[in-house]
């Protein structure tokens, strides 16, 4: 249903932390004039853990009136409460998302059974496609390939984003799951050879600064052109690290600030890119052909 380059996208915020609608609506244009195949409204790099409901839904509800139908819009709204992911899920249904990402829930660390009813209970209650995600370095918590398959069967279930990294488990799924559901890499440095053996895309945070490469490698590896997608990589490769010096959307979004097209603003508890990684960023900006 979605492939290729689809951006997690910042939320741009004011130096106070209010969000800045004016440099969403320029992030939007930038993104659809390089090329993304899509975009991720409010996920976790949207930094969804410090906006309240109401910022939530309007943020998505902007993004998709921004886009107006030209590139598909795709809403996080997982949470650790089903109840409130439920809610988020049909504030997107109600903007005109084309589907919904949803985080496995974090720090209360469910069952696979919990997680299965859990995003069976979202499924059930809106009707809106429905992609899982699937981030133990962040949620402590693991979605295993065996509650994957069981959920790839509910219909409006139609993706999975992996960002363990794993393409062993990359074969698992695909065997386990065949055409049932879409599979994404979460994990900028293995993306390329995500695509390369099967997956359908990336959902990348390399993709806010460097759409229009992130796109043709995209192209390139789901061509099955190993060598084009492999020189274009090159170019990203230190992007692909240095935007995880620290807990991300700490490094993209000041590397999209100094790109001047953002504000500096990001809500505690993150705070801007500590002094002695800004170099290394805007050293893998230049070799990446972004600044000079």
């Amino acid at each position: 249903m979605f492939h290729g380059s689809m951006v997690a996208l910042v939320t741009p915020m004011h130096e106070d932390g209010a969000v800045d609608y004016t440099s969403l609506a320029k992030l939007v244009e930038f993104h659809i004039e390089h090329g993304t195949d899509g975009i991720v409204a409010v996920g976790t790099t949207g930094e969804s853990a410090t906006l309240d409901e109401d910022e939530h839904c309007e943020v998505i509800r902007r993004t998709v009136e921004l886009a107006a139908g030209r590139i598909p819009i795709i809403a996080g709204t997982g949470a650790n409460s089903t109840t409130e992911a439920i809610s988020l899920t049909r504030c997107a249904l109600q903007a005109g998302a084309d589907a919904c990402l949803l985080v496995t829930p974090y720090y209360n660390k469910p069952t696979q059974e919990g997680l299965y009813l859990h995003h069976k209970a979202i499924a059930e209650a809106v009707p809106i496609p429905q992609i899982l995600y699937n981030v133990p370095g962040r949620t402590a918590c693991d979605m295993l390939p065996d509650t994957v398959e069981r959920l790839s069967h509910i219909s409006n279930i139609v993706g999975l984003k992996d960002a363990t990294g794993d393409l062993d488990r990359l074969r698992d799924l695909r065997e386990r799951c065949g055409d049932r559901i879409d599979l994404y890499s979460g994990d900028d440095p293995t993306g390329m050879e995500f695509m390369l053996q099967g997956g359908q895309g990336v959902i990348s945070v390399t993709a806010n600064v460097a759409p229009a490469d992130m796109h043709a490698m995209c192209v390139a590896a789901r061509g099955g052109d190993r060598d084009a997608a492999t020189r274009i990589n090159d170019r990203l490769d230190g992007l692909h690290h240095a935007l995880f010096l620290e807990a991300n959307p700490i490094p993209v979004k000041w590397a999209l600030y100094r790109m001047g097209l953002i504000p500096a603003g990001i809500r505690l508890p993150l705070t801007p890119l500590s002094e002695p990684y800004r170099e290394q960023v805007t050293e893998a900006l230049r070799r990446a052909g972004v600044v000079d």
